[in-house]
């Protein structure tokens, strides 16, 4: 091996090195970082959403640790039901929380076949939310145009709205600018956003943190807060 080649891989492995270095150092100043507290006197009201993925939670301690909600995974795609929907709908209701249902929304499959796998599982079952339809890019495949997953989201939404459920769309920054603001605003918006919500956005619930510490909850958990009147009116 002549010295250039050997002076140009030592280049490329420090290189790998600094960048993994860089990437270990973000992660953990991400990690290190408190999330952002809105401010107590806008919102005041504050909760938690959830799947089975959170394991058991006590929502007697949820609540005693001045938590007002939760909202609690349902349905995935045309087929998933969370294993512990119906479980934590009665025990956060039992302890005095203000309950709502959502439903991951999948990019590769039928929207009115959703939409039915979502209703079985509300069947008989009364919510303090309008259910909450999740749209994002995170956990979904790779691969589908745009206006694809719009007709799909369009055709789930015309299906409920027929059955005459109340909605709210959850979705981050880019996926609503993506999938949603063109073509769903008449629908209350649920943003995530890790800073404050740009001014013009209009929205009735935010979550602003997926790294939250709530007394009840064995790891890390999402935090939300809703505006005041929104809330007020359910």
């Amino acid at each position: 091996m002549n010295r250039r080649v050997g002076f140009l891989i030592a280049i490329v492995v420090t290189s790998i090195i600094a960048v993994c270095g860089f990437i270990h150092a973000y992660r953990q100043y991400i990690a290190n970082t408190p999330p952002l507290e809105p401010d107590a006197k806008l919102y005041p009201v504050r909760g938690i959403d959830i799947s089975a993925h959170n394991g058991y939670i006590d929502f007697g301690r949820v609540r005693k640790a001045g938590y007002d909600f939760a909202i609690i995974k349902a349905t995935e795609g045309t087929d998933f039901k969370d294993a512990m929907f119906t479980d934590n709908l009665r025990r956060a209701r039992a302890a005095g929380l203000k309950v709502g249902a959502y439903h991951f929304f999948r990019f590769d499959t039928d929207g009115e076949l959703q939409a039915i796998n979502l209703l079985h599982s509300l069947r008989n079952r009364t919510f303090d939310f309008p259910v909450v339809i999740d749209i994002e890019r995170f956990g979904n495949p790779d691969g589908h145009e745009a206006s694809m997953i719009i007709s799909r989201l369009r055709t789930m939404l015309h299906h409920l709205d027929k059955e005459k459920i109340d909605i709210i769309l959850y979705s981050n920054k880019d996926d609503y600018n993506r999938y949603l603001k063109e073509n769903f605003s008449h629908y209350p918006l649920w943003i995530c956003s890790f800073t404050v919500p740009e001014n013009g956005m209009e929205w009735v619930m935010w979550q602003y943190s997926h790294r939250g510490n709530v007394d009840g909850v064995n790891g890390k958990v999402d935090l939300n807060t809703i505006k005041t009147d929104f809330y007020r009116s359910l």
